[in-house]
């Protein structure tokens, strides 16, 4: 299920659900981080959200496999988080969850349902502030990371500022939705199940 302009909605996790994030300087490294594979290896960058113990990516890859951009990205994190809190070991609960996905069916639903992930949380945070995801280049802001936003925006207006007021309005069509188990179902290792039109790999 590997091969060039596969899209991806990739997940990480914390071991145990530990904490992968102490402070917003690691966050800013694991962003960092991406942004030198995505160069490095010629993926495009849909959509991103880091909370305090996963994170979720959309990518769509390239000539380059997405495990070796996710070997490479968790290995990299893994030791700088290891040497800054002295800490040995996995970091990240066994492999990251990979869910192959239509892009053109369900890119912008994905989107959405990541970028507002931050107000499901147990504390809710508001989506619109929260500086950790890639919500704020779909607004015209920059980041650390390039986020491939034309496409998204290209699918909701040719203007790219009614693109934009478009997208905000299907943010907000959107908040309040709880938690979409579609998004995170994993079937047994090394298995692929259809799940709502995606192919669906642990």
């Amino acid at each position: 299920m590997e091969y060039a302009g596969a899209f991806y909605h990739a997940i990480c996790r914390g071991n145990q659900r530990q904490a992968i994030f102490r402070s917003d300087a690691d966050r800013e490294y694991y962003l960092e981080r991406l942004e030198e594979y995505r160069q490095r290896y010629g993926f495009n960058v849909y959509a991103y959200v880091l909370m305090s113990n996963h994170v979720h990516l959309l990518i769509e890859t390239g000539k380059v496999a997405l495990s070796k951009i996710m070997q490479g990205l968790q290995l990299r994190y893994t030791g700088y988080y290891n040497r800054k809190y002295n800490k040995v070991g996995h970091l990240f609960q066994g492999r990251y969850k990979a869910i192959v996905c239509d892009r053109q069916a369900y890119l912008l639903d994905l989107v959405r349902y990541l970028h507002l992930n931050p107000g499901r949380m147990r504390v809710p945070m508001d989506p619109w502030k929260y500086p950790w995801s890639s919500h704020a280049t779909y607004l015209g802001k920059s980041g650390l990371v390039k986020v491939d936003t034309s496409t998204v925006l290209g699918e909701l207006n040719r203007s790219v500022g009614k693109a934009r007021r478009a997208y905000f309005k299907f943010m907000a069509e959107g908040k309040g939705w709880g938690h979409q188990s579609d998004y995170y179902a994993i079937s047994s290792p090394i298995s692929f199940v259809s799940l709502d039109g995606c192919a669906v790999r642990s």
